[in-house]
């Protein structure tokens, strides 16, 4: 038997470096993305089906759920932004080293926390 294999596999309790929360925020930010997308586009089939439904539409972007809905997909939105450009960076050969990819990973929350303020102030 190998007595090399890990032992702890408790995934709560085994710390991640900061570019692999970057990832995974980045991974669930797509599929976020993706899943409201069905949402966005129910939306827009309601404001072109009738003025009636635009109008109902219109009432229910009023209130505070559909507001924090909205907060919540243009988040990933901002996240996945950022955190696509940071690829593309890397892409064109900026930050592949480890430190690089670290201070490139704080970049990333830092700018898209400040990005998702601003989105939660124009929303609200």
């Amino acid at each position: 038997m190998n007595s090399q294999r890990p032992v702890n596999l408790d995934l709560r309790t085994i710390k991640l470096p900061v570019t692999a929360y970057t990832s995974i925020l980045h991974r669930i930010s797509g599929v976020i993305l993706f899943l409201g997308l069905v949402v966005l586009l129910y939306g827009l089939d309601m404001s072109l089906a009738s003025e009636e439904s635009f109008e109902e539409l219109k009432a229910c972007l009023a209130s505070p759920l559909a507001k924090l809905v909205i907060w919540g997909l243009l988040s990933a939105l901002l996240y996945h932004l950022v955190a696509g450009i940071r690829h593309l960076f890397m892409d064109a050969g900026v930050g592949e080293t480890l430190e690089g990819g670290k201070l490139g990973s704080k970049i990333v929350i830092a700018v898209a926390v400040v990005l998702i303020v601003l989105a939660g102030v124009w929303v609200w």
